[in-house]
C-alpha cells in the first residue's frame, strides 16, 4: 500500500466540531473513514501553528486516497494537502532511470 502525510488546518466549523468532540474522537473517525476505504491509520498527531494536525496514512492506490482527499475538503471543515511518501527503496528504483531532459531555454 502506498503512504500519504496529509497536513492541514480546521476552517472555523471544523475547530467547532473539534471542541466539541474532541481529539480522540476525531482520531476514530478518520481510523474507520481508512479502515472503510480498504487503508489504514498508521498515526494522527495534532499541532498549533501553520497546521492542526498531521496524519500518515496507507492507501491502496493514489485513486483512492485522492478520493478521501476530495471527500475531506468537501466537508468545508478541513483545508488539507496530501503528500504522496516514498520509501527509500522506492527512491532507489527511481535514480536508477535515466532520462534525457532538456531544460526551457536549452
Amino acid at each position: 500500500m502506498a503512504k500519504y502525510l496529509l497536513a492541514g488546518s480546521y476552517t472555523v466549523d471544523g475547530v467547532k466540531g473539534l471542541l466539541k468532540d474532541g481529539g480522540s474522537k476525531r482520531q476514530a473517525a478518520v481510523r474507520s473513514l481508512m479502515e472503510n476505504a480498504g487503508g489504514r491509520l498508521e498515526s494522527f498527531h495534532f499541532a498549533f501553528g501553520t497546521d492542526d494536525f498531521y496524519l500518515i496514512l496507507e492507501a491502496p492506490d493514489n485513486t483512492v486516497a485522492a478520493s478521501l482527499s476530495l471527500a475531506v475538503a468537501a466537508s468545508g471543515a478541513v483545508k488539507v494537502r496530501t503528500i504522496p511518501l516514498m520509501t527509500p527503496e522506492e527512491v532507489d528504483g527511481a535514480v536508477k532511470r535515466k532520462f534525457e531532459y532538456r531544460p526551457p531555454g536549452a
